[in-house]
């Protein structure tokens, strides 16, 4: 894979093209995507990744968290990713319990998102307990991605959605868990509302690269959910910035449909077809008319 003089990937973004970007300090863009019109737009964009997020239970399934997302739902939203990105490197979550009951469950599943349904990697929450499993994953063949800090299917264990490390014993074992992620072969890890300079620390300590979702500008990259950003979602996270409203763009073009079906204005002369008048004057001839039968 080659790349720009700046580290910048030309052509399909690689496992390997983030770590030359790091090593270039030119800085990893990441989004969510949950379909092929998301991903075809993201990947037009320019990202650098795609996430197949279990985030897609909120997003795009209504469930108010990550857990009900199941391998079957992230096989069909990967395979639809898949087929709208042509740029941008694939990766998709392993959804709660798909990689935790045991080494050849955790294989087969993560193996689904690559053959069955086109990611060229897999995202696991956890750091030191979850390591063994990232080294199995990688001697498959399988590339990791971890993700510490705030892990959305651990959420009942956190009691919430709260910034992680603030401490000094957790900022520590953070670091650990980074630390053994790398060690275990992981290509990058995601790190979620931890606090800046912790992240930034860990950043500097890694040789692969980091990417931030709350955690300050001091990662080697940012992710964000394509909906938050997008004005799409049902309020904003104080780590997204809205850069449009479509959300508001779609819900007034919306009624503006149903307004003009209600007033007798769409469809128009030119959203339809006709017959030829021939045709239906032998139709007219060929079928009963109800009014001819009384």
């Amino acid at each position: 894979m080659s790349t720009t003089t700046e580290g910048r990937p030309k052509g399909r973004v690689t496992t390997t093209s983030l770590a030359a970007m790091k090593a270039a300090d030119e800085p990893i863009v990441m989004i969510t995507a949950y379909d092929a019109p998301g991903a075809r737009l993201a990947d037009a964009a320019g990202v650098d990744v795609i996430l197949v997020g279990d985030s897609l239970g909120m997003t795009v399934l209504g469930h108010s968290s990550t857990l009900p997302v199941t391998m079957d739902d992230m096989v069909r939203a990967t395979s639809a990713v898949c087929r709208g990105a042509s740029r941008a490197l694939v990766v998709a979550d392993m959804p709660f319990l798909s990689c935790h009951v045991g080494v050849e469950d955790a294989i087969r599943n993560a193996g689904r998102l690559l053959a069955e349904a086109g990611a060229q990697a897999v995202k696991v929450e956890g750091g030191v307990g979850i390591a063994p499993l990232v080294e199995w994953l990688v001697q498959a063949g399988i590339p990791v991605m971890g993700h510490v800090g705030l892990t959305p299917q651990s959420v009942n264990v956190f009691g919430g959605y709260s910034v992680q490390g603030r401490t000094f014993d957790a900022a520590l074992h953070l670091v650990e868990d980074c630390l053994a992620l790398e060690a275990a072969g992981a290509f990058a890890v995601v790190l979620e509302l931890v606090p800046a300079e912790l992240a930034q620390l860990v950043s500097e300590e890694l040789l692969i690269p980091t990417i931030g979702i709350g955690a300050g500008a001091g990662c080697d990259g940012q992710v964000q959910v394509f909906h938050d950003i997008l004005g799409m979602g049902t309020f904003t996270p104080r780590h997204a910035r809205r850069y449009a409203e479509i959300g508001a763009a779609i819900e007034s073009a919306i009624a503006s449909y149903a307004a003009d079906v209600r007033a007798g204005t769409f469809p128009a002369e030119a959203n339809y077809s006709h017959l030829d008048p021939e045709v239906v004057a032998e139709l007219e001839r060929a079928l009963p008319m109800t009014g001819d039968e009384e």
